[in-house]
Parts: structure tokens; sequence; C-alpha cells
């Protein structure tokens, strides 16, 4: 197992595993060309760390730098982990975190932080035995669709 940054010429690699991600979640996904051209202009400040097994790309780690965080620190905000399903349990999933751990301490970042499913307590062991801390007091809140739209001003 090799895990290092994403290579934007990997696009078409990866590509196919965020469409499993999406497939794996039965959310609707885009099309595979645009999966590709948004993979090779991320936005400033987003990156992902591919893990590459038996020759191919079986997972990532979409993050990106959050700022501020306690004491006026940065962080790091992990967006998406996914690991394709023939290697999944062989360590591919604890790498990337451990792997995204260690380019924290490397940048300066006091944190990592992710949001889990409350109801997939198999991600929810998983993540317990990184050493992370449930934020019990924190609630994740999502603005979209016609919500979106209409604090926005832009009703239809």
């Amino acid at each position: 197992m090799t895990i290092r940054p994403f290579d934007p010429a990997e696009a078409e690699q990866l590509a196919r595993l965020f469409e499993a991600m999406q497939a794996h979640y039965r959310v609707p996904c885009p099309t595979r060309p645009a999966i590709v051209a948004d993979l090779r202009r991320l936005p400033p400040g987003n990156r992902i760390l591919v893990a590459e097994a038996d020759g191919v790309l079986a997972g990532f780690a979409a993050f990106a730098e959050i700022w501020p965080g306690p004491g006026l620190r940065k962080g790091l905000f992990l967006k998406e982990l996914y690991v394709d399903d023939a290697h999944r349990g062989k360590g591919l999933g604890r790498g990337l975190v451990k792997a995204l751990a260690a380019l924290a301490l490397a940048e300066g970042h006091s944190r990592v932080d992710w949001t889990a499913d409350r109801s997939n307590p198999g991600l929810l062991a998983f993540y317990d035995a990184t050493g992370a801390r449930r934020e019990a007091e924190k609630l994740c809140y999502r603005l979209t669709g016609e919500a979106l739209a209409h604090l926005a001003g832009r009703e239809s």
C-alpha cells in the first residue's frame, strides 16, 4: 500500500472511486467528465490523499484547511474518506487517516475534524479506534436546495 498526494493526471482513475462512493451511499452522481474536470481544478485549499494497492487507486481522503480553530490555530477538515469494497479491511482507511494526521502535524495544524453518520456503527467503531474524540456538544448543519436559495434571496 502506498499513500501519497493525488496527481491530477490520475483524475480518470480517481473519478471511478468517486462514482463508487456515490453508489455506496446511494446518492446521485455527476457524469464522469464532470468529476474529472472538477478533480483537475480543485478549489484552492482542497487536497486529496490517495491510497494505491495492487497497482490501482483503492481509496482516498479529501480534505481542506480550516481556520480559525481553538486558540486561533489552523486545522484540517476531512470531507470524504473512502476505500473501495475490494480493499476494505486491509488497513487502507486507517493508513489514510494516519497519513492525514502526520500531514496535519508537519504543516502546523492543531487538529483534524470530520463528521460521521450516526447510523453506521461500523464506521463509528472505525473512527473511535483512531483515538479521535466524539464531539457530543457539536451539531452539523447543512443549508442546501430550496432553503439555500431562499436564504440567499434567490427563490425560484
